[in-house]
């Protein structure tokens, strides 16, 4: 049995190794993303393991010649699958797979501790030194227990994310399709997007990305929003319409912003553009900003998810060339 992961980074490669021995199967790797072009390298293989922001591309042929060179599965060792066209890989008969919770306290970690720099005003603070201007005259702070964080999308990551909200304090209130029981001991259900962008002070997204997501956060929504309010987002880049929140920063619709993820991030997030003119004019923008905060989709990067991400991907590629089912299938 051969495994081949695709798009593999350095710092997964010690993961990856512990379970190849411990399973005593060989997994190949390499640094490419896969799109028609690379798909080639995986036949003689018997499992494939992706991970990439950027889509697979090509049509439903690609999704056949897999199935047509043995391969059963196509596994995201990632929680977004939108790189794939799930119905093309079904219908070739390739069981798809992801990992939908590598580690929620990853990415809600990195929401608290964002919420954190805003409200304490860090990033301006910064600014200040690195001028040596000591000075803290207007940049007041404000405590998180006097806050409501609004949460909108509240599964496996938002109810983490709830959870520690609760934990420091703060009134955590909720908007989603799905009511989870077992977080209304940290926060309460409020019946619409609009009552809860109304209501908070803090806005944390974690929704998936797909048809009913995708602009959730436009111009209307955002003048909703309490003037003196700030907007997380470490779901995806397109939940939110950059434009649109451009112009709200810049007319003070909302006191600021941290974003671990934009739309188009692929042509900037993990790549080096020092020296150079940014072509995306709006994260230029934001760059400038004093009330923003811009990470390159770094929510997952902990050393828990990574390995987690590796494990499980492998385990369920595992599992159905086994024969066996997993609860990560589309």
């Amino acid at each position: 049995m051969k495994i081949l992961m695709y798009s593999v980074r350095g710092d997964e490669q010690d993961a990856i190794q512990a379970w190849a021995a411990a399973h005593q199967i060989q997994v190949d790797t390499n640094d490419l993303e896969f799109h028609p072009e690379t798909a080639d390298l995986v036949k003689g293989y018997d499992g494939l393991v992706i991970q990439q922001r950027s889509p697979i591309g090509g049509d439903a042929s690609l999704y056949q010649s897999l199935a047509a060179a043995g391969l059963k599965q196509l596994t995201s060792r990632t929680a977004g699958v939108d790189t794939i066209d799930i119905p093309a890989a079904k219908a070739a008969g390739l069981v798809v797979t992801n990992v939908p919770a590598y580690s929620p306290n990853s990415v809600a970690e990195m929401s608290v501790a964002q919420t954190m720099r805003l409200i304490r005003n860090l990033e301006m603070f910064d600014q200040r030194i690195s001028q040596q201007n000591f000075q803290w005259a207007g940049l007041q702070a404000r405590e998180i227990r006097s806050l409501t964080v609004g949460i909108i999308g509240a599964g496996r990551i938002g109810g983490t994310a709830a959870r520690l909200f609760h934990g420091l304090g703060a009134k955590v209130i909720a908007y989603d399709v799905v009511r989870h029981p077992e977080l209304e001991d940290v926060l309460t259900y409020v019946d619409t997007k609009e009552d809860l962008l109304r209501q908070a002070d803090v806005v944390d997204l974690h929704v998936d990305l797909n048809e009913t997501s995708a602009g959730l956060i436009d111009a209307a929504a955002l003048k909703l929003m309490k003037t003196d309010a700030y907007l997380i987002n470490a779901s995806r880049g397109p939940v939110i319409v950059t434009d649109d929140l451009v112009a709200a920063l810049k007319a003070g619709e909302i006191a600021g912003c941290a974003l671990d993820t934009v739309e188009g991030e692929n042509a900037l997030f993990n790549q080096n553009h020092q020296g150079e003119v940014l072509q995306d004019t709006n994260v230029a923008q934001l760059m400038q900003m004093p009330n923003v905060i811009i990470t390159p989709h770094v929510g997952f990067y902990t050393n828990l998810a990574v390995k987690n991400m590796v494990d499980i991907s492998l385990d369920d590629v595992l599992a159905i060339l086994n024969g066996e089912t997993t609860a990560h299938a589309f």
